[in-house]
């Protein structure tokens, strides 16, 4: 492993111990519908992530569902959820095993900061409504998500010199517009069909805040 391989393995280790859930695994092994909800969520991740394409090797896009996965289930879960689908996808040598640190982190947990933050700012200063949880919380707040993750693995592969910054704008980042609207409908969809039919599902969806207008 060369030294960036490291530092991300390092980096990525580092945020999940320091951001690990402790409720996790005791709602985890008590709550049967709850080991349902949380595999659910690892298979869909995976068959998304296994899904690549790409203008050549090394430089493939997918999927992400990122924001769906934080708000339905914080941003600390999240983080821990995505490290099995990562896991998974190295298993089946869908990604290289050295380079899992780097995926992880600009791949998953930095991503999902960036998502919960984006959803934290719009809670904060945006009104509570229906309207804006789905279209702002999800739906743009899913297309940003997809720009920082794809910027944030351009760095990386940037700085790791298999591929010139030229090269990776117009063989990776070129790709980014075509990704945005189908990332924020997938998203947006699946938010909104959650909210409506299975709302407590939705970790960061209360009906007092979002539906109660009294």
């Amino acid at each position: 492993m060369t030294g960036l391989q490291w530092v991300g393995l390092a980096g990525w280790l580092g945020l999940l111990a320091a951001f690990f859930p402790r409720e996790f695994w005791p709602k985890f092994k008590q709550e049967k519908d709850y080991q349902h909800w949380v595999l659910a969520s690892v298979v869909v991740l995976f068959l998304l992530w296994s899904l690549r394409a790409g203008l050549t090797d090394g430089l493939k896009v997918h999927f992400l569902a990122l924001t769906i996965l934080t708000l339905c289930h914080g941003w600390r879960i999240a983080c821990l959820i995505g490290v099995a689908p990562l896991l998974l996808l190295a298993g089946f040598g869908l990604l290289p095993l050295a380079d899992i640190g780097l995926y992880g982190l600009t791949g998953v947990t930095l991503p999902v900061l960036v998502s919960y933050g984006l959803f934290a700012l719009t809670y904060r200063y945006l009104a509570h409504h229906l309207f804006v949880y789905i279209f702002v919380g999800a739906f743009i707040n899913a297309a940003l998500t997809m720009i920082a993750h794809m910027v944030l693995t351009s760095g990386w592969i940037a700085l790791s010199g298999i591929f010139s910054w030229s090269y990776i704008v117009e063989n990776y980042l070129v790709l980014m517009p075509l990704l945005l609207f189908p990332e924020a409908l997938i998203n947006g969809m699946a938010i909104t069909l959650l909210v409506v039919y299975r709302p407590e599902w939705v970790r960061t969806f209360h009906d007092g805040d979002y539906l109660d207008r009294r």
